[in-house]
């Protein structure tokens, strides 16, 4: 059974597809990361420290369980989808910036904005699957 052009494209697609969501979350550990960080360098005295530290990732993930995740307990509309993705994500990349690497800091911006782009692309047409080539 031979595939053709058609088929290679699909395969490729999904692959892209994975990817694309093996980095989306990457990113979001890496900002609950700078997240921790951040909290961790700013506060003044070992209690403050422990609260950002621990405090400030976690309302990012209870954040992002409730509004964004792909299993969110609401399902909120796209936007807000988005808003809280640009919180927590844009909040790890300025988190990453106040610890004092800002070009690194920029760097994570990018690529957020370029997977966030890339993630909705698929989500307007998502990937096929090689047996719907068939058809």
């Amino acid at each position: 059974m031979s595939q053709g052009p058609d088929a290679m494209v699909m395969i490729d697609e999904r692959r892209w597809y994975a990817a694309n969501e093996l980095l989306a979350f990457l990113l979001e550990l890496a900002a609950l990361a700078c997240l921790g960080w951040w909290g961790s360098a700013v506060g003044e005295g070992a209690a403050p420290r422990l609260l950002l530290g621990l405090g400030t990732p976690l309302a990012a993930i209870v954040l992002w369980s409730l509004f964004a995740a792909p299993k969110a307990r609401l399902r909120p509309r796209l936007p807000l989808v988005l808003t809280v993705r640009t919180v927590v994500l844009g909040g790890g990349a300025a988190a990453l910036y106040g610890v004092g690497h800002p070009v690194a800091a920029v760097a994570m911006a990018v690529v957020v904005v370029a997977n966030t782009a890339v993630a909705e692309i698929f989500r307007r047409r998502p990937p096929t699957s090689p047996t719907d080539a068939g058809r």
